[in-house]
């Protein structure tokens, strides 16, 4: 038997460009205890397989909210942006220390429910001096009409908000009058909830009701059907929607990334497919509900 062991992997070709550093794969003036505390760095401030990848999709998200932040007015100096479901203030923290901490002007609000996350956040920030962060303890549906908010926000962010918080986050942008929101739906269950309900009669009115007959379908149906219907309510609220991938489908089914820019073009055929896709498959209840800001058109 051959004794010696072969190694796991092949030696560097001679020659080869050595790996990149760490320092060569941060921006410059990135806050090191920021992506240690993120976990994106080790303790010792080294890079593994796994962080490398979870620093190229932040990368990959901040670049979206970059462009739209340079989009306002004076290059984004003095925004406002809410982020909703913030949770850890993951997103919130990267944003801070990558745009809004050279500007030395801007304001970020991380918008969550659990106390005890706001409440570390507040002492993270505190402990790095980004002094223009604040952290609020309300649902998205109270921050709507908080006092601790301007009456104005530039920009909303929500990252996989369960259920209908998402559509939360969307009427507290249209009340805030934002320049543009950026969304990543999570769980979808209001609308599959409708489908369930309707469904007997759905099959009998029409072959389409095959598309949710099936229990996994029905989810699956209101979860493309509800994101589709957002979509068409920013347009028709006087938004450009754009709607691409967030990460590659190989880290999350959970990828669609919805981008909404003001432009004051309310469509009115955005508004009329809506109405009528809540007709077509029985969904009508919802007009009164999540989409009430966007009358049948006459």
């Amino acid at each position: 038997m051959n004794k010696t062991a072969r190694p796991l992997h092949k030696a560097p070709a001679r020659g080869a460009p050595p790996a990149p550093s760490v320092a060569d794969e941060l921006r410059p003036g990135q806050s090191i205890e920021l992506l240690q505390e993120l976990h994106i760095l080790t303790r010792d401030g080294r890079l593994n397989q796994d962080s490398r990848r979870k620093l190229k999709q932040v990368y990959h998200l901040f670049q979206f909210i970059e462009t739209l932040l340079k989009e306002l007015p004076e290059g984004g100096a003095g925004a406002t942006l809410a982020d909703h479901g913030a949770g850890k203030s993951y997103l919130g923290f990267i944003v801070y220390d990558l745009f809004f901490k050279a500007l030395g002007s801007g304001h970020i609000y991380g918008i969550e429910t659990r106390a005890e996350l706001v409440q570390k956040s507040q002492a993270l920030a505190a402990r790095l001096g980004f002094d223009r962060m604040s952290f609020l303890p309300l649902s998205v549906a109270e921050s709507t009409t908080s006092d601790a908010l301007p009456a104005r926000i530039d920009m909303v962010t929500a990252l996989h908000a369960c259920d209908t918080a998402t559509d939360d986050a969307i009427d507290f942008g249209l009340a805030k009058n934002a320049r543009c929101m950026v969304l990543v739906p999570c769980c979808q269950a209001e609308a599959a909830a409708c489908l369930r309900q309707n469904k007997a009669l759905a099959l009998a009115r029409t072959p389409l009701a095959e598309l949710w007959r099936h229990p996994l379908h029905t989810r699956e149906l209101g979860s493309q059907i509800t994101n589709v219907l957002r979509c068409l309510y920013l347009e028709a609220s006087g938004y450009q929607v754009t709607v691409t991938e967030l990460v590659g489908w190989e880290h999350s089914m959970k990828n669609e990334l919805i981008v909404a820019r003001w432009t004051g073009q309310k469509k009115r055929s955005a508004a009329k497919r809506l109405h009528a896709i809540l007709e077509q498959f029985g969904l009508q209840a919802l007009a009164e509900t999540r989409f009430a800001r966007v009358p049948m058109p006459v």
